[in-house]
Formats: C-alpha cells, structure tokens, sequence
C-alpha cells in the first residue's frame, strides 16, 4: 500500500476499494518504523491527519468526491507555512515559528481534500546543505543511508522514496526539487515561474524561486499540479495564464516533437561519469524510438546561468536574512553561513550587470526554443557519501540544474537508469516558458516506455544510521594575502556583521571564489541593456 501512486491510491478510494483512514494509518505506521533511519520529517501531525482522513472518508461516502486528491496524504517541505503547526526553515533561527495560516500551495491542496501527514526536512532556509549542526538532521537517501538526499527538497524526495508519503511539495531555486529527484529516483517538477503561487512559502530567491510538485511519476505530478497551479495576487510573480488540463494532456503522441539533447551538459561542461553517460543515450534512444525528431543542441554553457544565478540570488538570500546574521550568526549553519556570507563581498553594480546579464540569457534562449519543443539535459547520480559533501564546492562546482532557473523555464527530473551499485541515475527535460504540459507528456511518454520509476529502495528497519565523518568540511584557515584579507573583513563589517573567528574562517574560504564570480559579470554592455528585473502594470 505504501507505494501505490496517486492515481492508483486515487482510483481506490473513489470506487470504496481503500479508505482513506486506512491508508493514513498504513503510512503513519510505515513512518513510525522507518522515519528513525530516514530522517525526512521535522514535524509529524499524525493526529489532525487521522481526523482529516475520517472527515474524507464521510465526504466520499456520501457522495461529495470532490477529485484525485481527495483523501490523499501528502507533505510539505518545512518553508510552505501552515496554520498552526511549526514551520522551522530548517532552522534555529525559526524553530518557534508557528503561522497564523496557511501559505496559498496548502491551502490549495487542503481545498482539493489532501491529507497533511507532516512537515518534511528542508536544508536551512531551502539553502545551505546537509548541516548536522541544525536542529533537525539531514534526511538519508533511502537507497544508502550514508548517502546525501540532494537538496534543499531533501525530506520531500526523501519521503517518497521510502513510501511515507505518496505527494510531496518542494522547491526550486537552483536545483533543489530536481536534484533530489535524482538522487532519490522519484520524479520532481519545476514548473515555469509564477506558475505556482509562492505566497505563504519562506523565499530563498524573489527572482528565481519557484513551488513544485514531487511525486513517483510524471502522472502524479501534473494531478497535483492541476491543483496548486493558478493566478494569485498574493505572489508578485505569480502568471496569468489559462487553465491546462495537465494530466489530459499526457497521452497525447510523441511523434513529430523535436527534442534537442543539450549533450554537452555532461560531455563538457560537468562529465558525467560512464555509467550515467550511457544512461543519457540510452534515455535519447527511447525518444526516438517513440517517434521523437532527435538533434544535438547547444545553450550557453551551465557555467554562465551559475554565475547569473549565485550573484542575484545570493544578494537576495543575503538580504532577506541580514538582520538576522547581524545579530545572532551562531544560530545558522554552517553550509548556509559558507554560501550566504559571501554575498556581502557583492556590490550593487555586481548585481545590477548579473540582472542584465540575465536579460540577455533570456534572449539566448528564444532561438533555441523556435527550432525545439523539450531539451533533454542531464541530472543528477549516482548521489555522494556525505563524507564527500564540501561547502567550497558550492562556489567552484557548477549545477546542470541552475540555467531552468535562470531561464525561468519548466523543468522536470526523472530517473533514467541505475549505477552499478544500485543508485538512481537522472535526466531532465526542458520546455519553453508556459509549456509545461509538453514537458509532462514528454516525460509520461518516457515512464510509459521504461520502469526506472517504479523501482524501490531495499529500505529496512534499524537503528538511526551513525553520524558521518564532517572532519574534512571544516573552514580552513585563509590562504588569501593581507591586502585582500583585509577587504573581505571591511566588506563584512560595512554589511554590519560581526563574525567570530570561526565564521570569519567560513567567509574568508570561499569569498575569493564570490570575487572572482563577480569580476565575470564584468563585461562590455551597451549604455541602453536592461535589466531582467522590470515592472509593468497588467
């Protein structure tokens, strides 16, 4: 029961043949087992959920069925907030935050009769990384224990990997509903900005966070879509777009739909290792074997919409939480300190040239989406030890995932094979801004042809896995020269932080990699470019 999908929970509980108390007992059961292991919720709300699932069954019974989701279990990444239960962020920093109501996503999805089973695991404030030093412990990937989840969706894909829940909520700021997909083999989509409401969800980025479904299947993703998708004047970014029917329109057929394979993802810009490599081709094999027209592609290389991404979005993070950094950085963790300090090290120029520099990536992407319907680009696999994981790596390591937000465009990860030792491998596909049911069908097509999404982790009971050895991620004392030395602390004091020895160590390791990110956006620019970031009146 644990692993049946929406659509098959779904076609259950319409007809009678499960209920759904039933089935929320069965899940807090499998939870309550396994979660120890686990680690993917922070907070479990077993009791409202149970009277949920008893207010369900009533409704369907007496023939107010109100759609797929009726009755449905699901959970929620620990930024969508939620009237009167604990939204942390992951994070000391909120660790009493209790909201007054519910963010617009939740609220959508209560509407369509959803059952909340808990708040999932997040990386601190949807950033950072696998931090042992918060609160909460980081979410294991179900396939290994002593493997990291990716994130920062970390409990959500976590959850479904290990059948706690069979729909979860993520998102998406440069990777963080995809990446997870990946190394967790589940299925996770990014749908194209503004599509989903973001009101009501912490922000990570004001310009590139995007809320998205997270699901085992490309079918379950787009009925969950079909509920939380639509205008909300809440959202500053949210779209006014028609409604799309986007699980009618999986099935329609593939031939004639032009795919281009962004083969230099993996060939060049970050290798993939062999086994993912052939997995890749073998996904291409599969859409022309459906009757897709296949031909290679190029973008601009993943390294150029990284470093638009970092500059703006690391600004905004940084802004968001200033006050907070300013007063109490002992309350943050680790990775989050090594990403967002930095960003004190940005000018306004810096992120006014990434902002035109981000308009201009914009425009490079038209081109390629006149002469294709979908790109196929690599994800992420096998998933890492996280004895591997490095807070550095984030400035020096680019992301296959971060130019769909740059490009503001949907994007959905799915698995695509399995390594020799038995962990997902992932691919994406990619559409142009507001045609994310081509992407789904695309996908669903894939799913239909293949079964690497309906393969399980060897999950058992057990003990809490052991903490790992993080001796290796340690700040390491600054190699940078007195003069620059120097700058970066007159940098974090005018921001107005006062850092102690160690968190100064944090800025000082990866603020040489912030500078040099910077001094790449400086380039030859006409005195009338614009900015992305423009306002206008409906």
């Amino acid at each position: 029961m644990h692993y049946l999908s929406i659509a098959e929970a779904a076609s259950l509980i319409e007809s009678g043949g499960l209920s759904p108390v039933e089935f929320t007992e069965a899940l807090l059961k499998r939870i309550d087992r396994l979660d120890r292991r686990v680690q993917a919720f922070i907070t479990l709300t077993a009791e409202p959920a149970l009277a949920a699932a008893r207010e369900a069954e009533r409704d369907i019974r007496r023939g107010q069925y109100r759609g797929p989701l009726h009755g449905m279990p699901f959970g929620l990444k620990d930024i969508y907030e939620t009237a009167g239960i604990l939204t942390s962020g992951g994070s000391a920093v909120c660790a009493d935050h209790v909201p007054a109501q519910d963010c617009t996503v939740a609220r959508r999805l209560r509407e369509a009769g959803a059952i909340l089973l808990g708040k999932l695991q997040t990386h601190e404030f949807a950033h950072g990384g696998p931090s042992f030093d918060l609160p909460w412990p980081p979410s294991r990937n179900p396939w290994d224990l002593s493997r990291f989840t990716g994130g920062s969706s970390s409990g959500s894909a976590a959850a479904l990997a290990a059948g706690f829940v069979p729909a979860a909520m993520g998102s998406d700021t440069g990777g963080s509903i995809r990446g997870p997909a990946s190394f967790c083999g589940i299925t996770g989509f990014m749908p194209t900005y503004g599509m989903v409401s973001r009101a009501g969800v912490m922000p990570n980025s004001f310009t590139f966070d995007h809320c998205g479904p997270m699901a085992r299947s490309v079918e379950d993703c787009a009925i969950l879509l079909q509920a939380i998708a639509g205008y909300d004047p809440a959202d500053p970014g949210s779209i006014r777009h028609e409604p799309v029917d986007f699980r009618g329109r999986l099935n329609g057929p593939l031939k004639g739909l032009r795919i281009g394979v962004l083969r230099h993802y993996w060939e060049e810009d970050i290798p993939a290792v062999p086994e993912h490599a052939r997995a890749l081709e073998e996904a291409v094999s599969v859409f022309r074997d459906l009757g897709a027209s296949i031909d290679s592609c190029r973008i601009r290389p993943v390294q150029d919409g990284f470093d638009i991404k970092v500059i703006i979005a690391e600004s905004e993070i940084f802004s968001i939480h200033q006050e907070n950094l300013i007063r109490s950085p002992g309350k943050f963790g680790r990775d989050f300190l090594g990403r967002a300090l930095p960003a004190c090290l940005f000018q306004s120029a810096d992120y006014v040239q990434a902002l035109r520099e981000h308009r201009r990536y914009l425009e490079d992407l038209r081109p390629v989406f006149d002469r294709f319907d979908v790109l196929l680009a690599s994800g992420f696999g096998p998933a890492p030890r996280f004895e591997d994981y490095r807070t550095e790596n984030f400035w020096l390591k680019s992301n296959v995932c971060t130019p769909s937000n740059t490009g503001r465009t949907p994007a959905l990860a799915l698995p695509c094979g399995s390594s020799s030792g038995g962990l997902p491998l992932g691919m994406q596909l990619i559409g142009r801004p507001g045609d994310d049911a081509r992407v789904l069908q695309a996908g669903h097509a894939f799913q239909q042809a293949t079964d690497w999404h309906l393969r399980r982790p060897p999950l058992v009971e057990g003990d809490a896995p052991p903490l790992p050895d993080l001796k290796a991620n340690e700040p390491r004392p600054s190699l940078l020269d007195a003069a620059m030395q120097s700058h970066v602390e007159r940098m974090a004091r005018q921001a107005g932080l006062r850092l102690d020895e160690r968190q100064m160590m944090i800025l000082l390791e990866t603020a040489p990699h912030a500078l040099a990110m910077a001094g790449r956006m400086r380039r030859a620019r006409g005195l009338m470019e614009q900015p992305s970031l423009v306002f206008r009146f409906d």
